[in-house]
């Protein structure tokens, strides 16, 4: 693509380094590696649809891909991984792993997932089930990564810088027409928005959110100014037109692979692409539509576009040593569960299921009222903030709304903030109390969307107490 129209579309803001008020030291640290956390063997089931999917080919293979940095005796690790979901509990035991085998404290690892729907099955969710043996090597594959790029630290520097690229990212969810409004899985029409309408559609009235055009990019250099390892966000749900049987990193680790190629970078380079706020985001132009595409050719123009904003990004970036630190909390925050009439309703729904093994759509959501009705009245999410110079870092374990995203990087003290979302465990779809009240899929109440509505602001004002403690407010 030509270099122009690219730059029109990825205008660096914000670029980042230490501040004077930042007490940069004058040595710096960082190493990174990446660990295969694809599984061994087929077929295997993968998450991304409500009913198993058995995977029976790879086309390209899936990752862990970790950061460590170290600063002033501090040492904090950032490891993305290829699945569509992972568990808290598989984070806990892999940090724990890679803690007692590197001594970084597992309250400074920080975890999380890209979201592609096309990995295996690492969380018990709707009809997939997790294989114990791929649990176990992706724990400890996990760990490994960890552990790897601990081995490699090395004197380094850093920077931070900020592209834009606005035309794959759309919001998903669209106020409709009354008639656009189909029954929900609990026999309402009361919604006001529809996620994934039909497109070119005369029921199409406007978004229902806005959208995050962000590219945001935290690089790392050897001392000698070799690219070492750089990482990417962007607000970007997942692209798919991945073949059903096949698994693969989806753009993510499209972009992590010609990342490197952009920046010209050794065998040891380390890409990294994480998912930022884009839980009501996905790129189809609903308001245009477009043609079929061959399989992953949208995954290849997508990622070559976001590593053009990338690289662009990296290009601007003076690097240098800087301090580092890192603040973890949890939070405990209400499930919504099912009435008594609703409760009902579903147990009768799976007791007349004709195949409960292959369950509908209304019953499936009545398994999962089921589940939430038997399960705790409260879940602890665990909430971490990162600082690097005038850089935060901060991650949510949920598949974040991107309103709340960008009302973080509004309301951050800090220079530059961007958030990495399904990071250190699950915990559902989390919208803004307005978007609850507009309805549609992602607020639909199940395992995949069950936090209590008030939920991101109770998480976004501990997320602010720890950016100003980080800022020395």
């Amino acid at each position: 693509m030509n270099r122009l129209l690219i730059a029109a579309f990825s205008l660096v803001v914000g670029i980042g380094t230490a501040s004077a008020a930042d007490n940069a030291p004058s040595s710096f640290r960082a190493g990174a590696a990446i660990a295969d956390i694809t599984p061994q063997q087929l077929p295997v089931s993968m998450t991304g649809q409500f009913y198993d999917r058995q995977a029976t080919d790879v086309h390209d293979p899936l990752n862990a891909r970790c950061i460590v940095t170290e600063s002033g005796g501090v040492e904090v690790a950032i490891v993305v991984c290829d699945s569509c979901l992972i568990t808290r509990e598989i984070y806990d035991d892999a940090k724990q792993r890679a803690a007692e085998a590197t001594g970084i404290p597992a309250e400074r690892i920080m975890t999380s997932a890209t979201h592609t729907h096309t990995a295996a099955t690492a969380v018990e969710l709707a009809q997939c089930h997790p294989d114990p043996d791929y649990v176990e090597y992706l724990t400890a594959q996990i760990a490994r990564a960890v552990e790897t790029a601990h081995e490699r630290l090395e004197p380094a520097r850093v920077g931070w810088g900020v592209g834009k690229e606005p035309r794959e990212v759309n919001n998903r969810r669209w106020f409709v027409k009354p008639e656009g409004i189909l029954p929900d899985p609990f026999g309402r029409t009361d919604a006001r928005v529809r996620m994934n309408p039909p497109p070119a559609s005369d029921i199409l009235i406007e978004p229902a959110g806005p959208v995050d055009p962000d590219v945001s990019v935290l690089s790392v250099e050897t001392a000698d100014g070799n690219p070492l390892a750089l990482l990417a966000n962007y607000s970007l749900h997942y692209v798919g037109g991945i073949p059903p049987d096949q698994r693969a990193a989806d753009y993510f680790g499209e972009v992590a692979r010609q990342i490197a190629d952009r920046l010209e970078a050794h065998d040891a380079f380390v890409g990294i692409m994480s998912n930022g706020t884009s839980g009501d985001v996905n790129n189809y132009n609903f308001r245009e539509g477009r043609p079929p595409s061959a399989p992953f050719e949208r995954c290849r123009k997508v990622a070559g576009r976001v590593a053009d904003v990338a690289a662009d990004a990296h290009a601007a970036i003076e690097h240098s040593p800087v301090s580092l630190a890192m603040i973890e909390r949890t939070l405990d925050v209400g499930v919504r569960k099912p009435d008594q009439n609703e409760l009902a309703r579903a147990r009768d729904l799976l007791a007349n299921a004709a195949d409960p093994n292959r369950l509908n759509t209304e019953e499936l959501y009545a398994q999962e009222s089921v589940r939430l009705a038997e399960g705790p009245d409260t879940v602890e999410l665990k909430l971490q903030a990162l600082r690097v110079g005038d850089l935060a870092i901060v991650s949510i374990p949920c598949e974040v709304f991107a309103a709340i995203g960008l009302e973080i990087k509004e309301r951050s003290p800090f220079e530059t903030t961007f958030t990495i979302a399904l990071a250190n465990g699950y915990n559902g779809y989390l919208p803004t109390p307005r978007q609850h009240a507009l309805g549609g899929y992602e607020t639909w109440r199940s395992g995949w969307s069950y936090l209590e509505v008030d939920a991101s602001p109770k998480i976004t004002a501990v997320l602010y107490e720890m950016l100003d403690e980080l800022a020395g407010r």
